[in-house]
């Protein structure tokens, strides 16, 4: 089965954490934590930074790991590196996701997460953010 290797922001604002909705593709409509692939030869924080910048025109400063999801989807295995984030601007733009929520802790279950992010929740309710 072919692996992908993905890196995912989990951005925290004012004891909120930051969620998207997917646009396109197989998993349209589902929630997720912002990010993408990491390119060959790219480290998963340049990724990172990358990414965000190219799918919420933002500059992020990576705070620590969070967790790395293992996850095999139907056709593929996702590895996914997570990271707790803050914005380093106050500028932030959706340009390829349809919606995006602030959700405090007791508000993660309120979206249909991917089942890879999903994973995360739980972990993401007993931090203090």
């Amino acid at each position: 089965m072919k692996t992908i290797n993905v890196v995912a922001a989990v951005i925290i604002k004012d004891h909120r954490i930051f969620a998207t909705q997917r646009s396109y593709g197989e998993f349209k409509d589902g929630w997720e934590f912002p990010g993408g692939k990491i390119e060959s030869g790219e480290l998963p924080e340049d990724a990172l930074k990358r990414e965000i910048r190219e799918e919420l025109e933002a500059e992020i400063n990576i705070h620590n790991l969070l967790d790395t999801v293992e996850y095999d989807y139907p056709a593929f295995h996702l590895s996914m590196k997570t990271y707790i984030c803050s914005l380093a601007g106050k500028h932030l733009s959706l340009l390829e996701h349809s919606d995006a929520r602030w959700l405090s802790p007791d508000e993660l279950d309120s979206v249909n997460w991917l089942p890879a992010d999903l994973s995360l929740i739980e972990k993401l309710k007993q931090i203090s953010v």
